[in-house]
């Protein structure tokens, strides 16, 4: 609710304040008297373009402030939270332009841009002026009247968040079928390479190994030559070292009693002979497993070779990571199936998703058709009231294929003259049968949409008497529980006010200026007299506008 609009230092508005009343507020005033003006002031805490030959004193800046009540309201409360806003029950909304034309906007003295301003201003006044079609030929202002007489709203938000679902799982099914196709243009290449390292069939450290062995097959000649040579000197020579240190450890016992040391030393010279025992065993040993084996050497260099070769193309130095690499290809190749698998499981889950927002994009489907012959035929039966008895509205609903909101094209199409040629509202439309049509679709949704403060600029343009009186009549009503501002013309419309401004110019520093005050009772009186008979009315306009106050 707008409690309060302050202006200062507009076009030639020097400094007015005006408090509002929550439910139906009238300005009225001569032609010129600076009515739009005002409406031209309070756009500007709406967003609208800021200029700098709108300042009356050009050395002065223009400031436009405007107090809004937004108990109860989750809308803007959400918004601002989202905007790091403090989320107060009363907001003051200030819009402020320099002498060198540039503005600044500010939300509970907070610094905003200009797109936050509107956004939150939209939720708090709903402005329609003559010749404004925006919102009335918005197809989405379309969709939400029909959906509130419907009794959609939870199941269009139920069907907004299936829908948010739906689709981030299909942009994720999206995902997996880019990646299988990106991996599946590699898949041959990868294929290839795990399948010549599974060849080649290396165990750990087998490169390692065979360079070990390569090089003892390579010398296993002179290999064996020595290491016989070797155990001819310990075991078969004419005096083998074994059977000579026997005989030294024989002779050595013999004198073990006449010295205490020579025991220990027979013990290391017993120890010493076994030891060389053991070595040339050994030594047999190995000379008999070393054999020379061209056959042995040509597999070993071939394996040695192919080892090489993927070295050298992988970039790699060892057997281990050459196995690294093939598990990463087997994880590779190993992905591909199991993208597979979770596309089939994430198709499954879309279709779900989808079948589930179908249902319930069918069931708003239904409530929406089933509102709209209600609704227009209200809609028709109040355009007669309000002046246009040959107007029709008609709700034109077409399937579409499932979208964010439904499977509903909703279009409000007009005749203006009983032609039966309906055509889209916005485009047939005039400024005046637009207002007088939003002004029954509002009273029709008010109690079903948490509508901002309404403000109608000259609604009444090309009507009078009886449907100037329906106008006032369906204003009062839907000011029951909501706050109405409008501009007008009609003394039909201006006495169902509950509090009744009026607009005028003063001469002040020999400049004119537009000045505004609330009438009391008599003045109003007065003033729906002389819109009824002229500067100076009759006394029965007097009494006819007392008739029509009181009533």
């Amino acid at each position: 609710m707008l409690q309060k609009l302050h202006i200062q230092n507009y076009a030639i508005i020097d400094e007015i304040a005006i408090d509002f009343s929550g439910r139906l507020n009238i300005i009225t005033g001569e032609t010129g008297a600076g009515k739009s003006i005002l409406m031209g002031a309070l756009g500007l805490i709406l967003g609208a373009r800021a200029e700098a030959n709108t300042l009356m004193n050009k050395e002065k800046k223009c400031v436009v402030e405007g107090s809004f009540l937004a108990k109860n309201n989750k809308q803007v409360k959400i918004f601002l939270l989202e905007n790091e806003l403090d989320p107060e029950e009363e907001l003051v909304v200030r819009r402020e332009i320099a002498v060198n034309g540039k503005s600044r906007a500010f939300i509970n003295d907070t610094p905003v841009n200009l797109a936050q301003l509107k956004g939150l201003s939209s939720m708090l006044v709903d402005l329609h002026q003559q010749f404004d079609t925006l919102e009335l030929g918005d197809h989405d202002f379309q969709r939400m009247v029909l959906d509130a007489l419907a009794g959609n709203s939870e199941l269009v938000q139920k069907f907004t968040e299936q829908y948010l679902a739906y689709i981030s799982s299909k942009r994720k099914l999206d995902e997996l079928r880019e990646q299988q196709q990106t991996a599946t243009a590699a898949l041959d290449y990868n294929q290839y390479l795990y399948d010549e390292l599974e060849e080649a069939g290396f165990s750990p450290n087998e490169l390692e190994e065979l360079e070990v062995e390569n090089k003892l097959l390579s010398n296993a000649e002179n290999i064996k030559q020595q290491l016989g040579s070797i155990y001819f000197e310990l075991k078969e020579s004419e005096l083998p070292i074994v059977q000579q240190l026997k005989t030294l450890r024989n002779k050595l016992q013999a004198l073990e009693p006449y010295h205490t040391a020579i025991s220990d030393l027979n013990q290391r010279l017993v120890s010493a002979q076994v030891e060389l025992q053991d070595i040339a065993d050994e030594l047999e040993g190995i000379d008999e497993a070393v054999q020379y084996s061209p056959e042995r050497i040509q597999l070993v260099n071939d394996k040695i070779a192919t080892g090489y070769k993927l070295f050298k193309k992988h970039g790699v130095n060892s057997t281990e990571e050459l196995l690294t690499i093939k598990d990463a290809l087997q994880a590779k190749l190993s992905d591909i199936l199991n993208l597979g698998e979770s596309i089939g499981q994430q198709e499954q889950l879309v279709a779900a998703k989808l079948a589930s927002c179908e249902k319930l994009a069918v069931t708003i489907s239904a409530n929406r058709a089933k509102a709209a012959k209600p609704f227009t035929e209200t809609v028709n039966g109040l355009l007669i009231q309000v002046g246009m008895p040959n107007a029709r509205l008609k709700v034109q609903v077409e399937k579409q294929e499932l979208g964010a909101h439904g499977i509903d094209n909703i279009l409000f199409l007009f005749d203006a003259n009983k032609t039966d040629r309906f055509e889209p509202l916005a485009k047939v439309a005039s400024g005046g049968e637009l207002s007088r049509i939003m002004l029954c679709i509002k009273s029709l949704v008010a109690k079903k949409l948490q509508l901002p403060t309404l403000i109608f600029d000259e609604i009444d343009t090309g009507i009078s008497g009886e449907a100037a009186k329906q106008v006032g009549i369906i204003m009062q009503e839907l000011a029951q529980a909501h706050q109405l501002i409008s501009i007008t013309h009609q003394p039909q419309i201006a006495a169902r006010a509950d509090a009744h401004y009026f607009v005028y110019k003063t001469i002040r520093d020999n400049k004119v200026a537009t000045s505004i005050r609330v009438l009391n009772n008599d003045e109003r009186i007065t003033t729906i007299a002389q819109m009824l008979s002229g500067e100076k009315p009759t006394a029965a306009a007097l009494e006819n506008a007392r008739e029509m106050v009181s009533n």
